[in-house]
């Protein structure tokens, strides 16, 4: 069963665009990934083991929106999500919707949109970037709160030890999206 067509009442044509959300789901070297767009841009990039988590995921980020399953249409976006997994260094050039979040959220990962491939920055590294150097777990917070994995790369940020931390989409994922972007 598809979830999203239980919660879709009124076929999208009778809803506002800045209603609807497009998503579709594909298969990655990490797993399953789920790419939403809006009529802005790519509003979320999830990553996880099964379709229904995923469409689930969706629906809590973006309560009161028309979720509507369209292949067609995110068939480039997959496409180009699944190629950075494998291939970093070649980039993710998607326009992004980042309004799904709060303007310090916001400042973070505009932070971390600007962190190059391969590289890491800590949490507390973040927070004096943005004038908040007691604002490591604000930071941290604005990460697990991204729906849009890779396109802001939260991924890159870990303790200021260095050894990694929490992640969405989980540890080993983080891993081995640091491993593959440093070529190991």
């Amino acid at each position: 069963m598809n979830l999203m067509q239980t919660q879709m009442a009124p076929p999208a044509s009778v809803h506002n665009a800045l209603d609807t959300i497009a998503y579709a789901i594909g298969e990655s070297a990490i797993g399953d990934i789920l790419a939403a767009r809006s009529d802005i841009g790519v509003c979320a990039i999830l990553i996880g083991s099964d379709a229904d988590t995923l469409e689930q995921d969706l629906a809590n980020r973006f309560p009161g929106k028309v979720l509507v399953e369209d292949e067609a249409t995110l068939r480039d976006d997959l496409a180009a999500i699944a190629r950075f997994i494998e291939t970093p260094g070649a980039g993710l050039d998607l326009r992004l919707d980042m309004r799904h979040g709060t303007p310090f959220q916001q400042r973070v990962w505009d932070v971390l949109r600007a962190i190059p491939c391969g590289a890491t920055i800590t949490y507390t590294a973040v927070a004096r970037r943005l004038g908040q150097p007691n604002g490591a777990r604000a930071v941290a917070t604005a990460c697990a709160a991204n729906a849009i994995a890779l396109g802001i790369p939260c991924h890159r940020v870990v303790r200021a030890d260095g050894t990694l931390s929490g992640y969405r989409w989980g540890i080993e994922r983080k891993r081995a999206l640091l491993d593959k972007e440093a070529g190991r």
